[in-house]
């Protein structure tokens, strides 16, 4: 299903699009849950090799969401002023662009992937471990690109039901194939944690059926030569000028990962499985959040392509009111109940000191992750890219790794000064996004005003 985002009440679609974004990221996020609670099921050796692995695997991701941004913010653009071919081409460019990155990801992935983890500082069975599980993965790439992209097209459609549907189903699918592809049986053999990586692969493949097949069938996409899926210079270039400044700023967080992971690596495996751990929670706490990151990209592209200001600023009003309520709840659970939390996962004692060390900090931050995650969503609808990768430059990079060095050897706080960095960092640059945001929208109102 489908609504009018130029012209319904803005309370009422931020609802009927984020409600099913977040239900479908919860169920994507508890996926990974799985993924963990079985890793530690082989071994410490083995959930410590997943939470290496996922600042890898985050590169994967960063290419498709910033691919999926892109798409999204043009294709929304075009659906507001009113030009369906426009947004057609844009549709069938982004499908051919997203196979292109793919096919790239596969290759460095192979090629650099090793020399990743040695980097981390990964050996023996640990790094054999990582290198598996993250060589099915790259193998994988582009299923998730293609479900990236349709994810984009649905949701600058105003459709988030449908992806979510396949969330949610992967999910239940993930619980049965996971301990199958790990433990064998009924003909398969034991894979161990690249099994893991294996069943995930296997549903993303599954997601590229349903979500192709939906498409074609709703008439969204409609017929099409293959000669317009060849690359076209001017499509190409938007989509890399909207979605790389996207993806590099996801990859920001990546090398973000690594920096904490090599700080959080100098105090050993536990805490590095404990960050691990911690993250995932974290993850759960900010699902609603990320459903409302969701519609306020799509209702940011097309009412800017209306040229509906106000429409905007309604819209970012209204999901950072809702994302605070709902951030205040997941701080409140993680501050009562961390202990549990944690045992969840693990029953190291010294996996689980670490952990709760971490979430008592980490969960008064979560309120700095609702103002940048909503803020540079609707900057990104507006066309405005390049900011989310300065601010991610800032906030991944430069300043956790004066920050952290900082607190950890001049200040001798150990691993909490890690924790207390992290801290620091969010809460100033959510600051700079919350003043560079009403600057921009001062401007475009006086703007349009002047017009």
């Amino acid at each position: 299903m489908t609504f009018d985002l130029t012209t319904a009440p803005i309370p009422v679609l931020i609802r009927r699009l984020a409600i099913p974004a977040g239900t479908g990221f919860f169920f994507n996020t508890m996926f990974n849950v799985v993924d963990t609670w079985y890793g530690a099921k082989l071994s410490t050796t083995a959930l410590a090799a997943m939470s290496l692995c996922f600042p890898v695997f985050f590169i994967v991701l960063s290419i498709g969401a910033g691919v999926s941004t892109g798409a999204t913010a043009l294709i929304g653009n075009a659906l507001g002023r009113g030009d369906h071919e426009e947004a057609r081409q844009y549709i069938l460019q982004a499908l051919s662009f997203a196979l292109v990155n793919a096919i790239l990801l596969v290759i460095a992935g192979h090629a650099a992937g090793p020399h990743i983890f040695q980097f981390m500082g990964a050996e023996g069975e640990y790094l054999a471990l990582a290198v598996s599980y993250m060589g099915v993965i790259f193998s994988g790439a582009p299923f998730f690109m293609f479900n990236f992209v349709m994810s984009a097209i649905l949701n600058s459609h105003g459709n988030t039901a449908t992806y979510r549907n396949f969330l949610i189903t992967g999910f239940f699918l993930n619980m049965a194939l996971d301990p199958w592809f790990m433990y064998g049986g009924l003909g398969l053999p034991p894979l161990g944690l690249p099994g893991v990586a294996l069943a995930t692969v296997v549903i993303q493949c599954l997601g590229n059926f349903y979500l192709f097949r939906y498409l074609a069938n709703s008439g969204i996409i409609g017929s099409f030569r293959l000669h317009e899926l060849l690359p076209r210079r001017h499509h190409y270039l938007e989509l890399g000028r909207q979605g790389f400044p996207s993806a590099l700023n996801m990859m920001t967080v990546s090398l973000g990962i690594f920096i904490i992971t090599w700080f959080v690596g100098r105090y050993g495996k536990d805490a590095v499985a404990a960050y691990g751990i911690g993250t995932r929670i974290e993850q759960v706490a900010l699902l609603p959040v990320m459903g409302l990151n969701v519609s306020t990209l799509a209702l940011t592209a097309q009412n800017f392509g209306a040229g509906h200001m106000r429409r905007i600023r309604e819209t970012l009003g209204i999901s950072l009111r809702y994302g605070f309520t709902l951030a205040s709840f997941g701080t409140c659970i993680a501050l009562l109940f961390t202990p549990q939390l944690m045992s969840f996962f693990s029953s190291d004692p010294a996996v689980i000191s670490a952990g709760v060390r971490f979430l008592k900090i980490e969960a008064f931050v979560l309120p700095a992750y609702v103002l940048l995650y909503i803020c540079v969503s609707a900057m990104q609808g507006i066309q405005r890219p390049v900011f989310a990768l300065w601010i991610g430059l800032y906030r991944q990079i430069l300043a956790p790794a004066a920050v952290f060095y900082l607190l950890t050897s001049v200040f001798n706080w150990g691993i909490i000064g890690v924790w207390w960095g992290i801290f620091a960092v969010t809460w100033s640059a959510a600051l700079i996004v919350v003043l560079y945001v009403t600057i921009i929208l001062n401007k475009l109102e006086k703007d349009i005003f002047v017009v």
